[in-house]
């Protein structure tokens, strides 16, 4: 073979290595900016001054129905028991009473940690049966200053927040991923014998 075609071919699958790797380099750290889309919370809200300052509980805001399902977010009539008139000189707490409670109108959070509609997660089993802290799913989250924005997968419509901030899932802290195979490593860690209708209505 001439020595010239095999440094000309030599060279093209360089080209083509080092395209490639720049390629996908390129896509790795440009694709979450454009894969999830930035959805501000509606309102600032300051879980610490609830939970420090006042020695509030979660389940005092977040608490379970008669029935034992989850009520998730609090209606506006929970926030007006105790901010019918302010209690201090905050600009949220101002925008709360003008915008919402006011007129009676609901706050459209953000949810960070809504499931796919194919999934069904009981909390009354893990908080009351299991015992588990709230923030082993949801991490510090009653401790919190600011809310940070929500963020959405454009493709598949779930929240980051389930899948965690790394594009590969997961993250420093145990409690920064939501996805069935976390639920599946704390069922077996924790010999609860689990099938897919369990989670799979």
């Amino acid at each position: 073979m001439n020595i010239r075609f095999l440094i000309s071919r030599l060279c093209r699958r360089l080209a083509f290595a080092g395209g490639l790797a720049g390629g996908l380099a390129l896509g790795w750290l440009l694709l979450p900016g454009l894969l999830y889309s930035h959805q501000e919370q509606p309102l600032a809200f300051n879980h610490a001054i609830h939970t420090a300052d006042e020695g509030m509980a979660c389940d005092e805001c977040h608490p379970f129905r008669d029935d034992g399902s989850f009520a998730g977010i609090p209606p506006v009539t929970l926030c007006a028991d105790c901010h019918e008139e302010a209690l201090g000189e905050s600009e949220a707490e101002a925008r709360l009473i003008e915008a919402y409670l006011t007129p009676d109108l609901e706050i459209p959070w953000f949810v960070y940690a809504r499931q796919p509609q194919n999934v069904y997660f009981s909390h009354a089993a893990h908080v009351t049966l299991a015992e588990i802290d709230c923030d082993r799913c949801h991490g510090p989250h009653g401790a919190t200053e600011t809310l940070v924005p929500g963020q959405t997968n454009r493709i598949s419509t779930y929240s980051r927040s389930i899948w965690g901030p790394r594009i590969t899932g997961g993250g420093p802290s145990i409690s920064d991923a939501m996805k069935m195979s976390d639920c599946s490593d704390c069922h077996a860690r924790n010999g609860v014998q689990d099938h897919c209708l369990m989670c799979h209505k």
